[in-house]
């Protein structure tokens, strides 16, 4: 009960804040601070696998990450939250806590996790995926189970409905501030590790207690997993460890290039070190039906699951066709891109030519939304209908054709 409280406390003030905060790298500042956070340490081992523990893994990809960043982007500084093999609290909370707050002190414009992932009852299950603030469709059915139940400690519990509804309060003013770089950032990072070879599954949404507790986008990226022999074999290498922290670079340099360009800040802008692309994965054994858990499709990195990412789709640029009418309501936005589509899109899904077209904040400007309602109650009502098509749907307010607080 009173980490509960605790967990309620910080909810209710990071609420507050990221609410009121406007953030920086949009307001012409750039990225100036990364942290980096090489998950669980000391007396959090993670997941264990023969001789090898998850700790070393993410460490030792952390510090080559680091090192190439400070190399490549010399105005950008570097934070870790360990360089070495510690736990930074006497629980796993304090540690989580602890980790937001050496990056919170930092200033950071963002920060990356780093984990390895498990799936002990699907040993074939490979791949790398990515995850950002958010809930998912199997966390609305309070949260039944982590991502193959490698990091349930480290998720925020919701069967306590105060806590529900703060969280998911959150998550809508996270719309507003970090969650569109987030989730840019982690598409860029399944694009780099895409082109270097690794199976991109996708990216996830979490909640994750260290993702919600850092106030800048974050995301957690899990480079692999333990409970597939080869892919152990191939993080716990030199060579593995270098790509990997490789690609991770080049994930990075593209996301400063673009958000110091939008800010009008040419420093570092430079173009990406193409890496050695490395074999492509094949599977260790094919998944047997009945298994508990089937590996996820691969994803095409230009193919958005929440957000429309056209920075580098193939298909022109083509003006929205349908623009916002009312002068002022709500209404609910199903995607948003930092083009202008046409609403005639296959990402549309069935409310293709449906979706209207305003403008807001963040890299994301342009945002589709589905109808147009008096009340924000009215668009509450319609928002379980839209979720069965999007998921992470959620209702905003409109104005004269643009998104506002």
């Amino acid at each position: 009960m009173k980490h509960k409280i605790v967990w309620l406390s910080i909810f209710f003030v990071l609420s507050l804040f990221v609410g009121q905060r406007l953030y920086a790298q949009g307001g012409g500042v750039g990225v100036r601070v990364i942290v980096i956070d090489a998950g669980h340490g000391g007396a959090f081992p993670g997941a264990v696998y023969g001789k090898v523990k998850e700790k070393d893994l993410n460490l030792k990809v952390a510090l080559k990450l680091g090192a190439l960043i400070e190399k490549e982007l010399p105005s950008v500084k570097v934070v870790y939250t360990r360089k070495s093999d510690v736990a930074l609290g006497k629980t796993l909370n304090e540690d989580l806590t602890a980790r937001a707050n050496i990056a919170n002190k930092a200033e950071g414009d963002f920060f990356i996790s780093i984990h390895a992932n498990a799936a002990p009852k699907a040993t074939s299950v490979y791949g790398v995926e990515t995850i950002i603030m958010g809930e998912s469709e199997k966390e609305t059915r309070y949260n039944e189970s982590a991502l193959y139940n490698n990091n349930k400690d480290e998720l925020i519990d919701m069967s306590d409905e105060n806590t529900a509804a703060m969280v998911r309060a959150y998550i809508q003013n996270l719309q507003f501030t970090y969650g569109e770089y987030s989730e840019m950032m982690a598409r860029i990072m399944q694009s780099h590790y895409a082109k270097g070879g690794r199976n991109a599954r996708r990216v996830n949404r979490q909640l994750l207690k260290v993702l919600y507790a850092t106030d800048m986008p974050s995301v957690l990226t899990e480079i692999g997993f333990m409970s597939n022999a080869r892919e152990l074999a191939y993080m716990n290498s030199e060579k593995g460890q270098n790509e990997l922290a490789r690609m991770l670079c080049n994930a990075v340099k593209e996301y400063v290039n673009h958000i110091n360009r939008m800010s009008g800040d040419e420093a570092d802008v430079e173009p990406i070190e193409p890496s050695k692309p490395a074999p492509a994965q094949k599977p260790v054994e094919p998944a047997k039906p009945a298994q508990t858990a089937k590996p996820a499709e691969p994803v095409k990195p230009a193919e958005p699951e929440k957000s429309v990412e056209t920075a580098k789709s193939a298909q022109p640029a083509v003006k929205a066709e349908v623009k916002s009418t009312a002068a002022e309501g709500y209404t609910i936005q199903v995607l948003a891109s930092n083009k202008e589509i046409s609403t005639s899109d296959a990402a549309f899904k069935s409310y293709r030519q449906k979706v209207k077209c305003y403008i807001g904040a963040g890299a994301l400007k342009y945002k589709y939304c589905y109808g147009e309602y008096s009340t924000r109650a009215e668009a509450q009502r319609n928002l379980a209908t839209i979720r069965r098509t999007f998921a992470d749907a959620f209702v905003v307010h409109y104005r004269d054709g643009e998104i506002v607080k």
